[in-house]
C-alpha cells in the first residue's frame, strides 16, 4: 500500500456517502430444496459434495439481522444472489432445475419483501426451456425481484453462439431486465473438487477464462448487436482484465475483418461492451486505477458479503484504499449510481 492510499480514511473518502453493494449473497437453508421438492424429484436431487463455509453471519439468512450487518459496514443497500444455489446451474435434468430455480425464487421474494428497498434480490433462470424461463422471468419481475441470473458458462449442446436464446435476450430486452452471468455458474471447474495446484489456478486462470470466453461468444457472434438495449453483468470476475480484453478484441477484429467478415458488427466489439456490458468488482485494485478511463460509467463495486472473501465489515475502508484516488463524481458512480441506473432502483424513496 502506498503512502498516499494509506493516509486515506473511510470519512474523508467517503464522508456520509450512501454505497451499493452490487454484489451480495443470501444463505439458502441447506435443506431448501430437499424439503420443498416433490418426491419424485427430490429423489433426483443430487448429494453436492461439501463446500468451505462462507460465514455464520445470520443475515445470510435472516433479512432483519442482515440490516444490523450492512449498517456495521456502512451499506445503504445490497443486490442479492444465491450461495448454495450457484451450483445448480450445472444440474442436467430441466424440470428438476427449474423446480429448484422457482423454489429458490420463492424464498429470495420473501426474504427481500421483509425489507423492501434495501435488499434488491436477482431470480435464477432455467433455461432449459426458453418459453418456461420467459414465464418465470415475467413472475419473478412482478413480485419485486430484478435482472435475472443465467449460466455463465453453459452446457455444450446449447452454446452463446446460438441463435437458441434469441427469445430470451429479447425478452429480457424488453422488459429491461439485465442479464447477470455469475462465477461458478454452468458447465465449468465449479462441478468438480478441487485439489492442489487447481485450487489456485481454477481461483483465477480459469475463473477468467469462463468470464472472457463468454463475453467473447456474446459479442463476436452478433448477440448485443442483435439486441442493442440489452445488458449483462458480469458478477464477481472482477474487472482489470475487461479493458485488455476489449483493445485486443478491437485490434483483431480491424486486423481480420476483411478475411473473416462479420456482417451484423456494425461496431467495434469494444464499443458494444462499453455501451451494453457492466461488472461488478470487490477487491481489484488495478481495476480501481483504470477508472480513471474506463468503467466510470459500468462497473459497480459490491462487498460479497457474506462469504469468505467479503470485505464486510471493513468495507468503506477498502474501498478509500483501493479507490480513494478517483474524483468524487467517479467514486459515486461506482459505489453508487451505476447500480442504481442499471436496475432502476429505488432507495430510502429515491433513485440517486
Amino acid at each position: 500500500m502506498s503512502t498516499a492510499s494509506a493516509l486515506r480514511t473511510a470519512e474523508s473518502v467517503l464522508g456520509d456517502e450512501r454505497i451499493i453493494s452490487a454484489d451480495s449473497h443470501i444463505m439458502e437453508p441447506v435443506d431448501l430444496w430437499e424439503k420443498n421438492l416433490t418426491p419424485g424429484l427430490k429423489e433426483q436431487y443430487p448429494q453436492f459434495p461439501a463446500r468451505s463455509s462462507p460465514g455464520e453471519k445470520a443475515g445470510g439468512w435472516d433479512p432483519k439481522a442482515r440490516i444490523e450487518e450492512m449498517e456495521v459496514d456502512g451499506v445503504s443497500a445490497e443486490v442479492l444472489y444465491p450461495t448454495l444455489g450457484l451450483r445448480l446451474f450445472a444440474l442436467e435434468n430441466a424440470e428438476l432445475q427449474e423446480a429448484c430455480f422457482r423454489i429458490a425464487n420463492d424464498w429470495l421474494i420473501d426474504y427481500c419483501k421483509a425489507v423492501p428497498g434495501r435488499l434488491v434480490g436477482i431470480p435464477m433462470i432455467s433455461l432449459y426451456n426458453i418459453k418456461n424461463g420467459i414465464k418465470e422471468l415475467e413472475r419473478c419481475k412482478k413480485e419485486g425481484l430484478v435482472g435475472c441470473l443465467i449460466w455463465q458458462v453453459p452446457p455444450d449442446p446449447l452454446p452463446f453462439t446460438s441463435d437458441y436464446y434469441d427469445p430470451f435476450w429479447e425478452a429480457a430486452q424488453d422488459m429491461n431486465t439485465p442479464v447477470n452471468l455469475h462465477i461458478l455458474t454452468g458447465f465449468n471447474y465449479s462441478r468438480f473438487e478441487r485439489k492442489g495446484l487447481d485450487t489456485y489456478r481454477t481461483a483465477v486462470n480459469t475463473k477468467l477464462t469462463d468470464a472472457a470466453n463468454s463475453l467473447f461468444d456474446l459479442v463476436f457472434s452478433g448477440v448485443l448487436a442483435r439486441f442493442p438495449k440489452l445488458k449483462l453483468v458480469y458478477v464477481e470476475n472482477e474487472v482489470a482484465w475487461l479493458p485488455f480484453f476489449v483493445h485486443e478484441w478491437d485490434k483483431y477484429y480491424m486486423r481480420f475483418r476483411t478475411k473473416t467478415p462479420l456482417p451484423f458488427m456494425e461496431k467495434l466489439p469494444g464499443e458494444y461492451v462499453t455501451e451494453q456490458v457492466y461488472a461488478t468488482f470487490f477487491s481489484d485494485p488495478t481495476g480501481g486505477w483504470l477508472m480513471d478511463h474506463y468503467g466510470q460509467d459500468t462497473f459497480m463495486w459490491s462487498n460479497d458479503y457474506p462469504h469468505a472473501a467479503s470485505t464486510w465489515p471493513h468495507s468503506r475502508k477498502v474501498i478509500a484504499e483501493e479507490l480513494g484516488h478517483l474524483s468524487k463524481d467517479v467514486l459515486r458512480k461506482v459505489v453508487r449510481e451505476n447500480v442504481i441506473k442499471l436496475y432502476d432502483l429505488k432507495i430510502d424513496g429515491v433513485n440517486n
